[in-house]
């Protein structure tokens, strides 16, 4: 029998347990349920509490913390706060992000009046069991904390699932069980891997030997073998990035990475050909992984639609290792885990083709077999300087969304002396920011999920997490994803984050929704008057977009003075031409500069006409009246 230790209660025993994980800051709102465990963890010391506007903000903190960190969490109230928590919590499930969400709930004598005479107070439902159910449905273990003894076997467990399964988990604790004495932790928490016995190493030989197969069964016209990688979320997830580095460097195999991945590892790498996003790929990246390479080996790469961008299916000629398994072609293989097959890949490749045997720059090789075209890029070299254009980059007035990137790119890799993690939201933003060149861990996005205004929450994570805490969050979101969590910039001020913000402003419309539903609207330019920066003014007329996709306008950086205090200051600019950007970056460049002292919002003005190139694919054709 355990004994109970004396100064050990069940909220301390969760504040060591986090502590002990790594974890150094805890997002939340706070409620009367959650305070005796808030008053336990800064006693305890560690563990930082930032509390956030929204629930949701501080659910998006913690997924961008775990993404960097291994691990992050976050505290609410029951009921209410819970249910705002659910759809970061539902983001990290399916995004395979560790997370641990706690939910503090009415003590045990509030539940026994209910079921005794029916009386409900705050925040709690008549269905007992309401905030477990719905928790279940995005965890890998949820549990509900209502005997002390219990207590630390309990949370030991749901923090060993979380590790484990490197996905949420959720502990809902009563507000009288804080204080409760329980014993002490008893040793480490761990992951605990499934042991590797003679079925998986059969699994893991049959799906190299197959893998090597499929590239000896695509050869190029000149017989020469020609795979191509393509790194996928679950490098990223399972922090296999040096493994990757490894495998790409004693092979020479060039490679690619999906949105999610990017830069799972640096990307001046010399075998890195490019971000791969199926038909929105930058088109010299879709022309040598499609065209050029005769094979494709997913590893750690999910077939989402983000992913694959317009591409309903991967063909025969591709592998895709994820999720536990290996698919070759047609053939599967499962329970083959992708830390495994990695090492044991690179090993077979290296001998069948030699150290180096598979090195090339497909981008030199396709540009000589076609005829050197003028439009194509001579080598990678050569791609990779037409992204990073000179400072004075275009000599047009108005900005557009490529625009932006291109000049952001250029001011990322030849002005800025600082670090940066860029933190894209999903939509336009994603796909402009998707061929910046950036360092390893110097990207974040949530490309399954997405959840519009993610970004904004993420950044403060980012900015905490002990691995980035040096850079600087650059955040690109649109202007409907920021209406929704806007809130979160008051985070951002309130801990002095030097975050800048671009609020992608294309005329207060929800672009991609536009281009989802009707992209013949992008198909030529509105009337006289309808797309300059600020858009048309009729919502509801035939030239705009769709009424349900208008916004109501805002002037986004006039919000930087809302969140500012005296000691807290915040900045906003509105940047509408080519001229204002330059000026604007040259100010982030000179640490001198007032605008660097916290967190500035950069309102973007663009035409309401205006998409990344990369959509073009979903835009018809105008058809000629000849």
């Amino acid at each position: 029998m355990t004994a109970i230790a004396p100064g050990c209660t069940v909220a301390r025993y969760l504040a060591l347990r986090l502590a002990e994980l790594g974890i150094t800051h805890l997002f939340g709102v706070p409620g009367n349920h959650l305070g005796p465990f808030l008053t336990a963890l800064r006693a305890e010391g560690g563990i930082e509490w930032v509390g956030t506007p929204t629930e949701g903000g501080a659910g998006q903190a913690a997924d961008a913390y775990a993404r960097l960190h291994g691990i992050g969490a976050a505290a609410v109230t029951y009921g209410v706060g819970a249910f705002n928590l659910l759809n970061a919590c539902g983001g990290a499930y399916v995004e395979r992000v560790p997370l641990v969400a706690v939910n503090a709930s009415p003590p045990y004598e509030q539940w026994q009046n209910y079921r005794a005479l029916g009386m409900l107070t705050s925040h709690m439902s008549p269905r007992p069991e309401s905030n477990l159910d719905v928790y279940r449905q995005v965890t890998v273990d949820a549990q509900v904390i209502s005997h002390p003894g219990r207590a630390p076997g309990q949370i030991d467990a749901a923090l060993t699932a979380c590790l484990s399964e490197r996905r949420p988990v959720y502990l809902e604790v009563m507000e009288d069980l804080w204080d409760e004495p329980c014993a002490r932790p008893e040793g480490p928490i761990l992951r605990r891997e499934r042991p590797f016995g003679a079925h998986h190493q059969t699994m893991l030989d049959g799906a190299v030997n197959a893998i090597l197969t499929l590239i000896e069964e695509h050869p190029g016209p000149d017989g020469r073998s020609r795979p191509i990688v393509w790194a996928g979320e679950e490098i990223d997830r399972f922090f296999l990035g040096g493994r990757l580095t490894d495998l790409v460097e004693a092979t020479g195999v060039p490679f690619c990475t999906t949105v999610g991945a990017k830069a799972v590892v640096d990307e001046d790498h010399p075998q890195f050909h490019g971000v791969y996003n199926g038909h929105a790929s930058h088109p010299d990246v879709h022309w040598v992984f499609k065209d050029w390479a005769t094979c494709r080996i997913g590893l750690g790469a999910w077939s989402t639609s983000k992913n694959l961008g317009g591409e309903q299916c991967v063909g025969g000629d591709w592998v895709m290792a994820a999720n536990g398994g290996v698919s070759v072609g047609t053939s599967y293989f499962p329970d083959v885990r992708l830390e495994q097959l990695l090492p044991a890949l690179q090993d077979a490749l290296v001998k069948d083709y030699g150290s180096g045997g598979l090195a090339a720059d497909y981008y030199a090789e396709a540009h000589a077999h076609h005829g050197a075209p003028g439009h194509r890029p001579a080598g990678l070299e050569h791609h990779r300087a037409s992204l990073r254009v000179p400072g004075s980059f275009r000599h047009v007035e108005r900005l557009s969304y490529d625009g932006v990137f291109d000049r952001i790119n250029h001011f990322l890799g030849h002005e800025t002396r600082e670090d940066w993690t860029v933190v894209s939201d999903a939509a336009f933003s994603l796909i402009g920011s998707m061929n910046l060149s950036l360092p390893a861990g110097g990207f974040l996005s949530q490309v399954s999920w997405l959840s519009i205004g993610w970004s904004v929450g993420a950044a403060t994570g980012a900015a905490l997490a002990p691995e980035r805490t040096p850079a600087r969050p650059m955040v690109f979101v649109g202007d409907g994803a920021f209406q929704e969590t806007c809130q979160e910039i008051s985070t951002h001020t309130r801990l002095g984050l030097r975050s800048v913000v671009f609020v992608m402003d294309n005329g207060h419309f929800y672009g991609i929704e536009q281009m989802l539903v009707h992209p013949s609207y992008y198909a030529e330019p509105g009337p006289t008057g309808s797309d300059g920066p600020t858009g048309s003014t009729d919502s509801t007329g035939s030239d705009g977009p769709d009424f349900y996709n208008v916004l109501h306008p805002w002037h986004y950086d006039r919000l930087a003075a809302v969140f500012a205090g005296k000691d807290t200051p915040a900045n906003g600019v509105v940047v509408a031409d080519t001229s204002e950007l330059d000026a604007l970056l040259a100010r982030l460049a000179d640490p001198a500069d007032p605008v660097n002292a916290g967190p500035l919002l950069v309102r973007v003005r663009l035409r309401r006409h205006d998409y990344p190139r990369a959509m073009a694919y979903k835009v018809p054709k105008p058809t000629s009246t000849a």
